[in-house]
């Protein structure tokens, strides 16, 4: 709700506040750690008459960010009240080439990180099956740095790892390499270790997760790797379980698409995903 001592600085506000209304509807439909972005296109129009609203400056643009923002940050506050739920959300900006980047006026508001908000997300909580994208990072680096194929198990393995959750591969894959190695790797990476601890639940923060979705959408290393990339988020768009966030997402707009992880042990519910609205 815009402050009433306030008013808006254009025409525009009515488009901004729909992104509260996006992120309330993505937000609700939780119950754990997840990490999103999202963006939508607003444009500027061009003074033709006194009656056409004059463009919108930087200054205001600013102003609008710091009332959305505000506005995010208490309604997290409030789904976080008893201490039961994490959440960290990220807004990563346009895509390249989308309708989005190409209107500055978007470009401007949606700057990477300018919405960005959490709470409690620097609290360790029982990670379930969002472990296993560190598990595909982790196998990505490996990969790449030995120069060896997926073998047709591997490949199958990983695949129903991510669409499925099964936990076979993982728990392989662990015993395999390690407890102390994946979590060497996860701390290279600057994410809260440690994740993985002997005779105990693996543990993770919705920061460290946002940080890997973070990489993976923007295609940063250990996701430096176009086809590996790809391949990861393709999986991670049509996974089994989608109640979650890309329910929340295509209630509140349809043709949304959702890359996620979801994990679910005992009475945890995590989700950790990546939303892009139709207009990129």
């Amino acid at each position: 709700m815009q402050p009433k001592h306030l008013k808006p600085v254009s025409p525009l506000w009515k488009r901004y506040r729909r992104l509260l209304i996006l992120t309330g509807c993505l937000l609700i439909c939780l119950g754990g750690i997840w990490s999103v972005h999202t963006h939508r296109a607003v444009s500027a129009q061009k003074v033709t008459s006194p009656a056409t609203p004059a463009p919108v400056t930087t200054t205001q643009i600013r102003h609008q960010q710091r009332q959305v923002k505000a506005e995010l940050k208490r309604y997290l506050h409030q789904q976080t009240a008893d201490g039961t739920t994490s959440i960290s959300f990220y807004n990563l900006g346009a895509l390249p080439k989308s309708a989005a980047a190409k209107d500055h006026l978007t470009k401007t508001f949606y700057q990477p990180g300018q919405l960005a908000v959490s709470a409690h997300a620097h609290t360790a909580e029982v990670s379930a099956s969002t472990y296993k994208l560190y598990i595909a990072a982790y196998l990505f680096t490996v990969h790449r740095q030995t120069h060896t194929a997926w073998t047709p198990t591997d490949q199958a393995g990983f695949e129903n790892m991510i669409l499925h959750s099964a936990n076979d591969f993982s728990e392989a894959t662990l015993a395999q390499s390690g407890l102390s190695a994946l979590n060497q790797f996860i701390h290279s990476e600057h994410w809260t270790t440690p994740v993985f601890i002997s005779g105990e639940a693996a543990q993770t923060t919705a920061a460290s997760l946002t940080l890997v979705l973070r990489q993976l959408a923007t295609q940063r290393a250990p996701f430096d790797h176009a086809a590996d990339q790809q391949w990861l988020l393709k999986l991670m768009r049509h996974q089994d379980y989608r109640t979650g966030i890309p329910a929340g997402a295509q209630t509140a707009q349809r043709g949304t698409t959702v890359a996620d992880k979801v994990g679910w042990f005992a009475d945890t519910n995590n989700d950790a995903g990546i939303v892009t609205l139709p207009n990129g």
